[in-house]
């Protein structure tokens, strides 16, 4: 599946938080989802993008916003990422399905894609943030996100 396009609507979702509680996006209408996807908890980059967000929580709280972070690790993989790193927000665990199949909400969204790494090809999570308005529309998406900076771009985009 392809990314989702800036304007469109984003596909509604339940997934399981951190403590196994399941979180739609429907109930989070009225407000800015910042919906950012990453490969892996307790990774290098995965870490300093998680913190740069939790160190920009309370201009995103100002704004009203909405932080749900998104990867193929379980609950309890992301309940300890937070309490290791102290992360105010939620995280949902998009596993693969038992079957083998390709985690429902990131393939929805576009960001389950091919990856290399030292000439080996396999697929994952490409790091891909999207804003979704109070309306549940894509309002911005960010491709290929590099860490550093990101935080701050994606608060200006709340902001204006």
């Amino acid at each position: 599946m392809s990314l989702v396009e800036e304007g469109r609507v984003a596909p509604a979702f339940t997934l399981p938080d951190q403590d196994g509680t399941r979180v739609s996006l429907r109930s989070l209408r009225g407000r800015p989802v910042v919906l950012y996807f990453y490969p892996k908890d307790d990774t290098s980059g995965c870490t300093k993008q998680a913190c740069g967000f939790r160190d920009a929580m309370p201009a995103f709280e100002a704004g009203d916003a909405v932080i749900l972070g998104v990867s193929p690790d379980g609950p309890a993989s992301h309940r300890r990422f937070i309490d290791k790193h102290g992360l105010p927000f939620t995280l949902l665990a998009d596993q693969p399905p038992a079957d083998g199949e390709d985690p429902v909400v990131s393939s929805r969204y576009g960001v389950w894609q091919e990856k290399s790494m030292y000439g080996r090809r396999y697929m994952g999570v490409v790091r891909t943030t999207y804003l979704i308005d109070a309306e549940g529309r894509v309002a911005r998406r960010w491709d290929r996100v590099k860490v550093p900076g990101h935080a701050e771009a994606v608060l200006e985009a709340v902001q204006a």
